[in-house]
């Protein structure tokens, strides 16, 4: 226990509500062996270690709390992290020294302490103590505390991964994201990369005008030879903070991915990129359910149709359920207002799905065709359009970012754009 403790306060603020906006960075592969007391913190603890962000760790559950991980670890190893929850009743200070003398450098330390401790946090933190949390404690308590250990300030930025998937086939999804990510990595000046699942038949070479030799392919067929030098050099630059992992839009082979496929990929890019859009394509699989769920934000392109309606509602009535502690996925509609078509208006959707659409996306044939077909984004060809506006408030949203880069304007800029304007 020679790690550097860490402390947010003196007195821990209360829990936020289960969809807060606040981020919390996954863990990695680590185990995680918890000694409680009480069967409310046991049971917290085994609610965490079924949270999206423990995903990868082995987390373990032990009720006797400090005299039971003593005895415990006279005879095995330690684990990564031991979670220890006292109750107030012993010298919690005598039960850390007893501890020391079986516990292995380089393991972390987590106390859940009560009301009635009154050993000094200095004291705690000069016995190896990373973190110390007045009980009770709920589930996302012990997320955080968790994977704050692994996110300290000091160290590397973790990414915020975004998902954006078609309620149905044909919608406008890639569409959705390409233009999102465009508003993410221009109007708001966050580093982002967009990856392009869909390796048989992917489009975001083509809508950012890009033909890349490589892409990523190259990394999910050789997982084990990724590092961050290798993904960079299969990043193709959009922008000057834009870059594309393309897919290979190719039919030579035949892409049965297993349902870790991608993890690799998406755990060296986290490391290095703030801002991460996963273009999923529409399909149910083992690695598109595991990549929705692992995501920290979801979005669902839905048109205004009746099977959009039932698939829309279907999905995020699944991720809400699989992500109980993270923010509840979004949804948007797409493609409104298409002439002679029967829609289903946003009341509609509304009343079924119990929550708004936080977009509505217009029709408009000839903007998005003539986007596609020139490689560009609808911000290149319109920039005042109301529709560049939706794609930057949409991302304003997936990102908690409420502020836009503005640019800065000179008294002659009014005259200045009339003049290009008839130019």
């Amino acid at each position: 226990m020679i790690n550097t403790a860490r402390r947010n306060s003196e007195e821990q603020p209360d829990a936020p509500p289960p969809h807060a906006d606040d981020y919390i960075a996954p863990a990695p592969r680590v185990s995680v062996q918890a000694f409680c007391e009480t069967m409310e913190t046991a049971a917290a603890v085994r609610s965490a270690g079924e949270d999206r962000r423990l995903g990868k760790a082995n987390l373990t559950v032990q009720m006797g709390g400090m005299a039971a991980a003593v005895e415990s670890y006279s005879t095995i190893p330690t684990p990564n992290v031991i979670i220890l929850e006292t109750d107030g009743s012993s010298d919690i200070l005598a039960g850390l020294d007893q501890l020391a003398t079986v516990c292995d450098a380089g393991t972390r330390v987590v106390v859940i302490g009560s009301e009635n401790d009154v050993a000094p946090y200095r004291e705690l933190v000069r016995r190896g103590v990373n973190d110390y949390v007045v009980g009770p404690v709920d589930t996302l308590d012990v997320v955080r505390s968790i994977c704050s250990l692994f996110s300290a300030s000091e160290a590397v930025a973790v990414g915020r991964m975004i998902a954006i998937v078609g309620a149905k086939g044909g919608v406008g999804a890639s569409t959705v994201a390409h233009n999102v990510a465009w508003a993410i990595a221009r109007d708001l000046a966050l580093d982002s990369v967009v990856i392009d699942l869909d390796l048989a038949f992917g489009t975001a070479s083509l809508d950012y005008n890009q033909d890349p030799v490589q892409g990523i392919a190259n990394a999910v067929f050789s997982p084990d030879r990724l590092d961050t030098t290798t993904v960079e050099r299969l990043l193709a630059k959009c922008s000057d903070r834009l870059s594309l992992l393309a897919s290979p839009a190719s039919l030579e082979r035949v892409y049965d991915l297993g349902a870790e496929a991608f993890d690799s990929i998406f755990d060296t890019l986290r490391m290095t990129t703030p801002c991460i859009i996963l273009d999923v394509p529409h399909q149910w699989s083992g690695w598109t359910k595991r990549v929705l769920v692992g995501a920290d934000d979801i979005l669902v392109v839905a048109e205004p149709d009746l099977a959009n309606l039932r698939n829309t509602k279907n999905m995020l009535t699944m991720l809400t359920a699989s992500r109980p502690n993270d923010r509840p996925p979004l949804y948007c509609l797409n493609q409104i207002r298409m002439p002679k078509r029967p829609e289903i208006d946003a009341r509609g959707f509304t009343k079924t799905i119990e929550s708004p659409p936080i977009a509505a996306i217009p029709f408009d044939s000839r903007l998005f065709g003539t986007a596609a077909n020139n490689g560009q984004m609808i911000a290149e060809i319109a920039a005042r359009h109301r529709t560049t506006e939706t794609f930057l408030q949409i991302g304003q949203r997936l990102t908690g970012r409420g502020e836009t880069r503005k640019s800065r304007t000179s008294l002659l800029s009014p005259i200045m754009n009339k003049l290009l304007g008839r130019r």
